[in-house]
């Protein structure tokens, strides 16, 4: 956002921002996850890591984007289809570490950092710049992710892989600011049987960071509530640092994140609703 400096006419720029797609081959619930082929309109196949850089592409507002792997295969892969690529570590234990050694290594001088996790290529370009758009605008708030209300369809798919002992996806609960309280990977809060109107609210897995806050992370260990959920992001409810949720519009087609084998279904259905090739 655009702002007028004290009356002399000059043009404050808005802060540096960019986006960072970490990614890692070697996912318990899905090896080689990165490189999976997604179908889009007319049988057009393309890896899940290049659908999500198209989307960070299509985001307006930032300066570059990046993908950060610490794998050859994702690398080549990233490369051949024209990206930015940064080698990370492969002692990164979360994409958010991820996102701060691939500050280090490639020397983004960025002030605002958005995570685009590779596994949300149905990520809306209006997502992030919304989050973007929330740093520049409110400098109390150091993280920012976004949430969508689940409507009925949704609400019994995370239900149903519940049941099953599967992960279906995140949910949070906020206070009256929008603060986030918690993160689960189950359906939070609890929904009584036959209930359609819960106040269940969908995470999505993208972030944008103050790059103090993302360098106040890596300084601390992982908490036991972010060891115990698979939650990179319980870490900064648990050090004090505040995340701002940011409720948007629920997209054709849903959102879906491909957490298991059996999501690619629900992506390419998105993506055909959408009509992306």
């Amino acid at each position: 956002m655009l702002k007028l400096v004290g009356g002399t006419g000059v043009t404050a720029q808005p802060m540096r921002a960019a986006i960072i797609i970490p990614a890692r081959f070697a996912s318990a619930r899905f090896p080689g996850k990165p490189l999976v082929p997604l179908r889009g309109v007319g049988g057009a196949e393309k890896s899940l890591i290049q659908r999500s850089w198209e989307a960070a592409c299509a985001v307006g507002g930032v300066a570059e984007v990046w993908i950060a792997t610490d794998d050859d295969r994702i690398a080549d892969s990233a490369r051949r289809f024209g990206a930015q690529v940064v080698r990370t570590p492969s002692g990164c234990r979360n994409g958010t570490e991820r996102c701060w050694a691939a500050l280090c290594e490639a020397g983004i001088d960025a002030e605002i950092i958005v995570n685009l996790q590779g596994d949300s290529p149905l990520t809306p370009p209006l997502a992030v710049e919304l989050l973007v758009e929330t740093l520049r605008v409110e400098p109390q708030v150091r993280v920012a992710t976004p949430m969508i209300r689940c409507s009925p369809l949704q609400l019994d798919r995370l239900t149903e892989e519940a049941r099953r002992g599967r992960v279906g996806g995140t949910t949070v609960v906020f206070d009256a600011a929008t603060d986030a309280l918690y993160f689960s990977k189950r359906v939070i809060p609890h929904v009584p049987e036959r209930s359609r109107d819960a106040p269940v609210y969908f995470h999505l897995g993208v972030y944008a960071y103050r790059r103090g806050a993302l360098g106040e992370y890596v300084q601390m260990p992982p908490s036991p509530l972010e060891v115990v959920e698979g939650l990179e992001q319980l870490r900064f409810l648990h050090c004090g640092i505040g995340v701002r949720m940011v409720e948007i519009p629920d997209p054709a087609g849903g959102i879906w994140e491909v957490n298991n084998p059996g999501d690619v279904v629900l992506v390419e259905a998105a993506l055909a609703e959408r009509h992306l090739a």
